[in-house]
């Protein structure tokens, strides 16, 4: 008798262990609330959420009580959604100058600053045309600012939003060669392309650059570089001198993460998380495109911020073992601001951080495509992460993965534009999901109307079936040893 209750003992524990975890509870999610939420949060009523702002603030607490009405519970600051952090804005001040042969260039119309650094001298201008940096060393630079007619560059000319990068390939063409050769500083003179940059970059050169507090962004040495119009070639021929007044300046501005959990229920798992990210942030009120002005990125990244509380329903109707930690970062837009500070400032153990699945622009293009950046190497830092998100996606939404976008030579280098980057280099095994760009990124055209929202419902599922894995397996994901970033 005792012999066949081991035995039976011994049956009751192998299926026990086989059943580890029940399935994903998938009905919650539903396209009815990813659209109510999303033509809610993507509306006018937030002016664009650009960080920094009260309309940022203002989408925050409205996200707060969305969490809150989910069944999550607070996991922020003294028991609060939020966790607030100081963004640092670095810009040219408007008591700089610029004259040229004696003559007061006008800021920001006449020529533009592209970098946000301090300079105060007077030297001469040598024009050089049309030069390739492999010709620098002989033009005997040293001691002067160089003016270069720029040309077409051997690039993508597909990529999104490619006359507001154009500016800077140019830069990163010529500066470091410049700089080396002992150059005082650069004006570049626009071609056609780049006099179609003008109005694009104007609003980016002119708010500056962004960083977090203990994180110092702003150039502190380096040459300045400028652009004027080649309408306007004449006023560097024939050697003149430039005189420079840069002076900078720092603002500070508040921006907010907004955290939110439901607990596990297994004792001991409960106290390691699985945190899912996306971004609340986008790019506010700016120049005009088929006349509007609001930039209210639907896609970007309202649509994972929608799927994320479409996830949280279903956790809260069937918690998984693991917690689950809901990270909506601020100032994505200026630099991964929120993502950074939290990263480095997290509010549960980093320790106890397992993974982290990220989403960013998941409402768009063909219904059957997606990628998963960090699914390839280079960027894989966990293999089991990887293997449970392709058994998720081969169980259910049978994505077909579009693997180019996270080789190192995609020209958009989109791995690095996410808020995963900051997780991945303090050691956490992440991955980023997407449904990639496309031709209304980071324009007014950005709106609801215009999501696909059969294809968010798919990247939701996805998202979240992948995270039921990682929730309930007796293992942790590990990372691959000696795993390395590219740059």
């Amino acid at each position: 008798m005792k012999k066949i209750f081991l035995n039976f003992a011994l049956v009751f524990l192998i299926v026990s262990n086989a059943q580890t975890y029940k399935k994903p509870l998938v009905s919650p999610i539903t396209e009815k609330d990813l659209k109510t939420d999303m033509y809610q949060m993507a509306a006018d009523q937030f002016w664009g959420r650009e960080a920094g702002t009260l309309d940022e603030l203002k989408v925050s607490m409205w996200f707060a009580d969305k969490m809150k009405a989910t069944g999550m519970k607070p996991a922020g600051d003294n028991g609060t959604f939020f966790q607030f952090f100081d963004m640092y804005r670095h810009q040219i001040s408007p008591q700089s100058s610029v004259k040229i042969g004696g003559k007061n260039i006008q800021l920001w119309k006449d020529i533009l600053v592209q970098d946000v650094t301090d300079n105060q001298f007077t030297a001469p201008i040598l024009y050089l045309g049309k030069v390739e940096p492999q010709e620098l060393a002989s033009k005997n630079i040293s001691g002067k600012v160089v003016a270069i007619r720029v040309s077409d560059l051997n690039i993508a000319k597909e990529m999104t939003l490619f006359e507001r990068r154009y500016p800077g390939f140019i830069r990163t063409k010529y500066y470091k060669e410049i700089e080396k050769l002992g150059a005082k500083g650069i004006i570049f003179i626009t071609d056609a392309i780049s006099d179609k940059s003008w109005v694009e970059v104007v609003p980016q050169m002119t708010r500056g650059i962004y960083g977090v507090e203990g994180v110092r962004e702003k150039v502190e040495v380096g040459i300045p570089v400028f652009w004027i119009k080649q309408d306007n070639e004449n006023w560097v021929k024939n050697n003149p001198e430039i005189s420079l007044n840069i002076q900078t300046e720092t603002y500070k501005y508040p921006s907010v993460n907004i955290i939110g959990k439901i607990e596990g229920t297994d004792p001991k798992l409960k106290n390691e998380y699985v945190l899912l990210s996306g971004h609340q942030d986008h790019d506010g009120i700016r120049h005009p495109v088929n006349n509007d002005t609001i930039y209210n990125g639907a896609d970007d990244n309202a649509s994972t911020c929608v799927a994320l509380l479409a996830i949280a329903r279903s956790y809260h109707q069937q918690p998984a073992k693991r917690s689950i930690l809901f990270v909506i970062h601020g100032a994505e837009e200026r630099g991964l601001l929120g993502s950074r500070w939290h990263a480095s400032h997290p509010l549960v153990p980093k320790e106890n951080i397992v993974a982290v699945l990220n989403g960013d622009m998941i409402g768009r293009n063909d219904n059957n495509e997606a990628a998963l950046l960090g699914g390839e190497a280079p960027h894989k830092n966990s293999e089991e992460l990887v293997k449970m998100a392709f058994d998720a996606n081969n169980e259910s939404t049978q994505f077909k993965f579009l693997k180019a976008w996270d080789l190192p030579e995609h020209p958009e280098y989109f791995y690095f534009r996410s808020d995963h980057v900051p997780y991945v280099r303090v050691g956490i095994p992440a991955l980023f999901f997407t449904s990639v760009l496309h031709s209304q990124y980071h324009t007014p055209q950005d709106e609801s109307e215009n999501i696909n929202f059969k294809k968010l419902y798919k990247m939701t599922e996805w998202i979240y079936r992948t995270s039921w894995k990682v929730a309930n397996e007796n293992e942790r994901p590990k990372l691959i040893q000696n795993f390395k970033l590219e740059r």
